[in-house]
């Protein structure tokens, strides 16, 4: 398995860089009003190099988050063709992968599964444990 170990490397180095690449286009150089201040959280490249799936994160102070995604990634798929040619320019390499723009959500699950487990540990402390209302009485 040694011979696959080459392959993985270079596959992590590539999306690594079309992550940092990337976010520094939308960050200054793409000028599509549907785009929101938003950055890349991953890359993530298909085994064979020839398409890669691009997670974006949306800043969450946004009125209406769900259509601020829509906007955003459909702002990023009208511009998939300027980006890919600056990637090129950019890595000096042949071939860029064909890029697919995602709305990255697992932020706002995370906040919200911390919300939720905050408010299970409130009811705990609130509530005694039935045992110790037991050991209360037994004493």
């Amino acid at each position: 398995m040694p011979e696959h170990r080459g392959r993985k490397h270079h596959q992590d180095r590539v999306a690594e860089t079309l992550r940092l690449e990337i976010g520094t286009m939308i960050e200054g150089e793409l000028s599509d009003p549907r785009i929101n201040l938003c950055y890349v959280t991953e890359v993530a490249l298909n085994p064979g190099g020839k398409s890669a799936r691009v997670y974006v994160a949306i800043d969450t102070a946004v009125k209406d988050i769900a259509q601020a995604e829509v906007d955003t990634v459909s702002g990023l798929e009208a511009a998939k063709g300027y980006i890919r040619v600056v990637l090129k320019e950019r890595m000096g390499v042949r071939h860029v992968p064909e890029l697919s723009f995602l709305a990255d959500r697992s932020g706002r699950f995370q906040a919200r599964i911390e919300e939720l487990m905050e408010r299970s540990r409130k009811r705990q402390k609130a509530s005694p444990a039935p045992g110790a209302e037991q050991e209360a009485q037994a004493e």
